[in-house]
């Protein structure tokens, strides 16, 4: 991915690496994303998924001030399906086009890993990303039942 500007030029996408690790935790905290520092989302574990080829981590960055970044995206690639995960947008960049430039990203960088189906698990509480999804012409699927077993509640 290149350094570049999505419909919003006030707005640049690019992609995050583990020297992001601070500011992607502070992100998702101020997005109010639950996260889990000692578990799936350690420094640790992201820094092994972002060596994983399928992983594209993606930051978008106000333009005035982009040691920090205003909304991410994870992409994931399973080798049949593409993942979007922990999409968070600060809630004063909401409503302004991120988020839907943060899954274009991670549509795009999915597709050229050959992803044709492309899927992301929302909890159910979460209005404004199910509404986010719907819009971008993703659909839900009521007849999947999400099963998880986890090694320890951070997991």
């Amino acid at each position: 991915m290149n350094k570049r500007s999505n419909n919003n030029e006030r707005i640049k996408l690019r992609p995050l690496r583990i020297e992001d690790y601070g500011n992607m935790v502070e992100s998702w905290n101020k997005a109010g994303l639950p996260i889990k520092v000692k578990g799936r989302e350690s420094r640790e574990s992201i820094r092994k998924e972002l060596e994983v080829a399928g992983a594209s981590f993606i930051g978008a960055f106000d333009r005035s001030k982009e040691e920090k970044p205003v909304g991410l995206v994870i992409a994931n690639y399973d080798g049949r399906r593409g993942w979007i995960n922990r999409i968070a947008v600060l809630p004063e960049y909401r409503r302004e086009g991120v988020g839907s430039a943060l899954i274009r990203e991670a549509e795009e960088s999915l597709k050229k890993k050959g992803a044709k189906v492309i899927a992301a698990l929302i909890d159910r509480s979460n209005e404004p990303s199910r509404k986010l999804f719907e819009k971008l012409g993703y659909s839900m699927n009521d007849e999947i039942v999400y099963y998880a077993k986890r090694e320890s509640p951070d997991s």
